[in-house]
């Protein structure tokens, strides 16, 4: 872990080496003042140089001016270095969620990745600008106070000294406690945000439903999480600090004692054992920073540690020499499909399927028969373990995603638009196209007329998920895409089904232009909408029961027949 940590400095290397000497110098300029110091009481003061006195003094000021600037490119430069690796850890943590695989959102929660790629990369950030300064800075001050505090007296240094180990004992002791407290707060952060974020998205239908009451009580179990987890955290770092704290004050006592000893015995003058106190703070204040950093190492390794485990989830992956100039024309065949979600049991069980180029199929049965799961499948969405699914004689497996997924179009029941204009929402199709490609798949959708009375036409807005559109609006954008995509393979997935009768006949017409010339894939409960496909199959427990055009299905009195009754049958 750590050497993947380290990686991350590279780019940055010059900023770092550049950050680390402006903190060594800051670090060997405090030995200066305890210097001046013991000079001043030991030689200047008892000898009247006065004008040593006023040199040295201005050479002091002269010193802490630099210092000053120095710690000014320490703030700015380092914690800038920090929020690059940040946003490098960032941007690969978000390539990285392209390319996992459906099976890993199923069993994620957008808020809890959310909280990763923000919350976690935030204490990552510190750590990667504070963590090398810290650790190097310190151990070198404190080596360089030891050598120094050794020529006023070494007995004395040697009896301080003497208490270091007591303080890293604790240390290593409580670190432990820390960083599974640590852990624990961090997976409470994540709950909330994915509690706040399935809330606010859920908002209209709370308010519909009258639940705030229901919310409120999921949002306050999360909360007691988060406090009861930051208690664990605070109670760590309170005995880590108190018994730290303690320590060094011990440090003070030890020094008031022994130094008074060794001066009432002679083995110091009082202008060295003056000294020596003033300089003691030299060794104290790094002591004190590698304490507080073993914190921020915590807060720090935590967070990268939760940022590995997305990084090192598996992603979706080609085959070697994979196909990635796939230009296929449509014929599918699903040859002894067997598939199951995870340990679940199989949802689809030897599917074999040949649909023509072309040729309009549609899939029907009862829910939960696996209809869905075949429309995932074919575009990869997840890996097929066993049987194979074929385009044009070519198993899809030795085909790039990318390439395969390229040549189809997916119409779906739930829609999903981004926050953004009309004209973007439809580039999404193809973000290459022309302007007069736009207009044209927006027309072909039935929706060009409707974009043009609005005040911004193209440009308009249309909210979250496209909340200011109606339901046959949503569909019809999403229609448009696809026109603007013109994949020779067409998925279906209840494109129609949350729409009322009237706008369904509407929507019905655009999907019928936009099957034209398509090898097209229909799923649909309402089957008055695929009576028409060329043929049809019927998806039950996972199983083909039935297959034929919409007359021999109804000749043939079984499942089909059945739905088709009870959808038709009269009041």
């Amino acid at each position: 872990m750590l050497k993947r940590f380290l990686s991350y400095y590279k780019p940055h290397i010059r900023i770092f080496i550049l950050d680390m000497l402006a903190s060594l110098l800051v670090a060997l300029s405090g030995i200066v003042y305890p210097v001046v110091t013991r000079r001043m009481l030991n030689d200047f003061i008892p000898g009247e140089k006065y004008n040593l006195i006023i040199i040295w003094g201005v050479a002091l000021l002269f010193i802490y001016i630099i210092r000053m600037l120095l710690n000014y490119f320490i703030q700015y430069k380092g914690h800038l270095m920090g929020v690059k690796m940040q946003a490098q850890m960032r941007k690969e943590m978000f390539l990285h969620l392209q390319k996992l695989p459906f099976s890993f959102y199923d069993n994620h929660e957008t808020g809890k990745i959310m909280s990763r790629m923000t919350n976690d990369l935030q204490n990552v950030s510190e750590l990667a600008h504070h963590g090398p300064e810290n650790v190097i800075i310190s151990s070198i001050s404190i080596i360089v106070s030891f050598c120094y505090l050794c020529t006023i007296n070494v007995w004395l240094t040697l009896i301080i000294f003497a208490c270091v180990p007591l303080l890293i004992f604790i240390s290593v002791v409580l670190r432990k406690k820390m960083r599974a407290a640590f852990m624990r707060s961090r997976e409470a952060i994540a709950k909330i945000n994915a509690s706040l974020e399935n809330s606010i998205s859920g908002i209209r239908v709370t308010k519909a439903f009258t639940n705030s009451d229901c919310e409120e009580k999921k949002f306050d179990s999360g909360n007691e999480d988060f406090v009861s987890s930051r208690r664990d955290a605070y109670d760590a770092m309170g005995k880590f600090h108190s018994l730290t704290g303690f320590v060094t004050d011990v440090f003070n006592v030890v020094i008031l004692i022994a130094g008074g000893l060794f001066l009432y015995s002679g083995k110091i003058n009082f202008a060295d054992y003056s000294a020596f106190f003033v300089s003691i703070n030299m060794f104290l204040s790094p002591i004190r920073q590698l304490i507080m950093f073993v914190e921020q190492y915590q807060e720090g390794v935590t967070g990268f540690t939760r940022f590995l485990e997305i990084m090192d989830t598996e992603p979706e992956r080609d085959c070697e020499d994979a196909i990635t100039d796939f230009a296929p024309k449509g014929h599918i065949e699903l040859r002894d499909v067997t598939y199951g979600y995870g340990e679940e049991s199989d949802v689809l069980y030897d599917v074999n399927l040949d649909i023509k180029q072309g040729e309009t199929f549609a899939l029907v049965g009862p829910s939960g028969g696996g209809k869905t799961t075949i429309c995932h499948l074919i575009p990869r969405f997840y890996p097929l373990l066993k049987g194979g699914i074929f385009i044009d004689g070519t198993d899809i497996r030795k085909v790039s995603a990318e390439a395969l997924r390229r040549n189809i179009g997916i119409v779906q029941q739930d829609i999903y638009l981004f926050n953004a204009s009309m004209r973007d929402n439809i580039l999404y199709g193809r973000p290459d196209a022309s302007e007069e490609e736009v207009f044209a798949a927006a027309k072909r959708a039935n929706i060009h007329d409707y974009i043009m009375t609005l005040p911004n036409g193209y440009d308009t807005q249309i909210g979250e998920r496209g909340v200011r559109l109606s339901g046959g609006q949503k569909q019809r954008l999403s229609i448009a895409r696809v026109f603007l995509k013109d994949p020779p393979i067409l998925i279906l997935d209840e494109a129609t089904s949350a729409l009322d009768n009237t706008t369904e006949i509407l929507i019905q017409a655009s999907l019928d232009e936009l099957c034209k010339g398509r090898t097209t894939l229909v799923v649909a409960h309402r089957l008055s909408t695929v009576k028409n496909a060329d043929r049809i199959a019927v998806i039950s427990e996972g199983r083909v029961t039935e297959r034929g055009t919409h007359d021999e299905l109804l000749a043939l009195d079984g499942t089909y027949k059945k739905l088709y009754s009870l959808q038709f049958r009269e009041d």
